[in-house]
C-alpha cells in the first residue's frame, strides 16, 4: 500500500502544482487587464509593478486554489481510468476510498494551510495591495505636452506650444500662464520663441529655460490696492533667456499611508475582525437604546391638567409627575376651538422634527449593520475557503473516476463548468448577506451547501461503480423506456378494438 499510496501522490503533485500556476497566471492577467487603465503612463519602476504583481498573485490564491485542487483531482483519476490503472487496483481489492485516502490527507493538511493562509497572510497583502494601487491611482501621467494644446497637468500653469522638436527637445512657440494669484488669473503671462522642457530625476522638480521672449505681469501693486481694482500697474519684461525651477507633485509614485485602510474588514485576521466585531455591535447597541429612549419620551408622556383653565398665564398642559394621571382626552375636550388647533400644530411639528431626527439616526444604524455584516462576512470567508479545497476534491477525484478521461481536455471543460458554478453562486450568496437580504452565514455558506451534496452523491456513485457518466447506460435506458411506451400504446390500442 506505500507504494500505491506513494505513486498515488507523484500522480497528482504534478497537475496540482501545473494547474495551480496556471491558475494563478489567468487570474493575474484578469487583475492587470482590470487596472490597466490606471497602470498606463505612470512611468512606473520594474520593482514597483513586482511588488504589485507578487501582492495580486497572494490576493487571488482563494480562488485559483480551490480551482487547482478539482482539476488536479479530476485529471489524476482520469489518467488512471483511462489507463486502467484505476481498474487494476480495484482488481487487486484496493477500493476506490483506500486509494484516495494518501490525497484525502494531503488535502486536509491543504485547507488547514489555506486557513492559516487566509488568515494571516491574506489580510496583509490586501492592505500592502490597497496602499500600491491607491498610490498609482494618484501618481499623474508622464509629463507629456501636445502641439497647439494647452496642457494643465502642471499645478498653477498652463502651458501651449506651437511645435516640438523631440530630438533636441525644443520647444518653439511657447506661451505660459501663471495662475498661482487666485486674485488675479490669466495675469502673467511668458510668450518666448523657443524654450526647453526638462525634468529632474527624481520628477519632483520641472527645469524650464526660455530663450527670446516676453513676461507680461498685471498683479505689480495688487497686494497693495486688491479693493480698488482700477489702480493696478503693468509691468513688461524683454529677456533672452530665462530659467524657471517648478516644483512638481504627484508625478512620483509613493505609497499610500497602510493606516488609511486597516480599518477595513478584508485587512484584519480573525482575532481582528472579532474584537471590532464586538466593538461595533456594543457602539450599535448603545446609539439604539438611545434613539428609543428619546423617541419614546415624545410619545410616552403623562399629563395633568391645570384647573385654573385657559385664563391663566400658565400653560394648559404641563409636564406630568408620576403621582396623578388623567385622561387626555377630557382635557383636550375643554380646550377652546384655537387652543386646539394650536395643539394639533405643536404636535404634528413634533412628530416631524421627530421623524426627521429618527431618520438621520437610522442612516447611521444602518451604515453600522452595513459594517457588521461586512465583518461577518469576512469572518465566514475564513473558514469557506479551505472547506472549498475538500469539496472540490471530492467532486473531481470521483467525477475522474467515473468519466476516466484524463488530459488537458473534458476536465478542463468540466472543471471550469463547475467553477463558473461556484463562483456565481457565491457571488449571488455574498450580495445577498451585504445588503442584508439573508442572514450572513446563509449567503456566504450557500454555494458550500449546494455543492456538498453532490460531492457526497459523486463519491458514493464511484464507490459502487456506478455506469452515472457511461453514454451506453443512458442509451440503454432511454431504449427501455421507449419500448416500455410502445407497449403501453399497443395495449392502448387493443382495448379501443375491444
Amino acid at each position: 500500500m506505500k507504494k500505491v499510496h506513494l505513486f498515488i501522490l507523484k500522480s497528482y503533485l504534478g497537475p496540482l502544482l501545473m494547474t495551480f500556476f496556471i491558475s494563478m497566471f489567468i487570474l493575474v492577467m484578469q487583475f492587470l487587464w482590470r487596472y490597466v487603465d490606471d497602470l498606463v503612463g505612470k512611468g512606473l519602476e520594474w520593482h514597483v509593478l513586482a511588488e504589485l504583481l507578487f501582492y495580486a498573485s497572494l490576493q487571488v490564491v482563494p480562488m485559483a486554489l480551490p480551482l487547482a485542487i478539482l482539476l488536479a483531482s479530476l485529471m489524476t483519476f482520469g489518467n488512471l481510468g483511462e489507463n486502467y490503472e484505476l481498474t487494476a487496483l480495484k482488481s487487486a481489492g484496493i477500493s476506490l476510498p483506500r486509494i484516495m485516502l494518501p490525497l484525502i490527507i494531503l488535502t486536509v493538511l491543504t485547507s488547514f494551510g489555506a486557513y492559516k493562509f487566509s488568515n494571516n497572510v491574506l489580510p496583509v497583502a490586501n492592505l500592502k495591495l490597497v496602499s500600491i494601487l491607491h498610490g498609482i491611482k494618484e501618481t499623474r501621467l508622464e509629463l507629456d505636452i501636445k502641439e497647439n494644446v494647452f496642457y494643465q497637468g502642471v499645478d498653477d500653469f498652463s502651458i501651449k506650444v506651437k511645435k516640438k522638436d523631440p530630438s533636441k527637445n525644443m520647444l518653439y512657440d511657447v506661451m505660459i500662464y501663471d495662475h498661482r494669484d487666485r486674485y488675479a488669473r490669466n495675469s502673467n503671462v511668458t510668450i518666448a520663441d523657443s524654450g526647453k522642457l526638462l525634468m529632474s530625476d527624481d520628477k519632483k522638480f520641472l527645469k524650464l529655460i526660455l530663450y527670446n521672449g516676453i513676461r507680461y505681469d498685471e498683479k505689480v501693486g495688487m497686494e497693495k490696492n486688491r479693493r480698488n481694482r482700477d489702480e493696478n500697474m503693468f509691468r513688461k519684461d524683454h529677456f533672452k533667456e530665462q530659467t524657471a525651477i517648478i516644483p512638481l507633485k504627484g508625478f512620483d509614485f509613493s505609497k499610500t499611508d497602510e493606516n488609511l485602510f486597516k480599518s477595513s474588514d478584508r485587512m484584519k485576521n480573525l482575532d481582528q475582525i472579532t474584537h471590532d466585531l464586538d466593538t461595533i455591535s456594543r457602539e450599535r447597541k448603545k446609539f439604539v437604546d438611545n434613539l428609543e429612549s428619546r423617541s419614546k419620551s415624545f410619545y410616552f408622556s403623562r399629563l395633568k391638567y391645570n384647573p385654573r383653565g385657559s385664563g391663566s398665564s400658565q400653560n394648559d398642559i404641563t409636564q406630568i409627575d408620576s403621582v396623578k394621571a388623567v385622561n387626555s382626552d377630557s382635557i383636550f375636550d375643554t380646550f377652546s376651538e384655537s387652543k386646539k388647533q394650536m395643539i394639533f400644530d405643536t404636535a404634528l411639528r413634533k412628530a416631524r422634527n421627530t421623524k426627521q431626527t429618527i431618520d438621520e439616526r437610522l442612516k447611521f444604524i444602518e451604515k453600522k449593520d452595513s459594517n457588521i455584516r461586512r465583518h461577518k462576512m469576512e469572518l465566514h470567508r475564513k473558514f469557506t475557503l479551505p472547506f472549498a479545497c475538500l469539496i472540490f476534491f471530492f467532486i473531481g477525484a470521483p467525477l475522474g473516476a467515473i468519466i476516466r478521461k484524463g488530459g488537458l481536455g473534458m476536465p478542463v471543460v468540466i472543471s471550469v463548468l463547475f467553477f463558473v458554478a461556484y463562483y456565481i453562486i457565491d457571488t449571488m450568496g455574498a450580495k445577498m448577506a451585504r445588503e442584508g437580504v439573508w442572514m450572513v452565514y446563509q449567503g456566504i455558506w450557500l454555494s458550500s451547501a449546494i455543492l456538498l451534496p453532490l460531492g457526497i452523491f459523486l463519491t458514493y456513485k464511484s464507490a459502487t461503480d456506478s455506469s452515472i457518466m457511461n453514454a451506453d447506460a443512458y442509451t440503454i435506458f432511454f431504449q427501455k423506456l421507449l419500448s416500455k411506451l410502445k407497449r403501453r400504446r399497443k395495449w392502448k390500442n387493443m382495448d379501443s378494438e375491444q
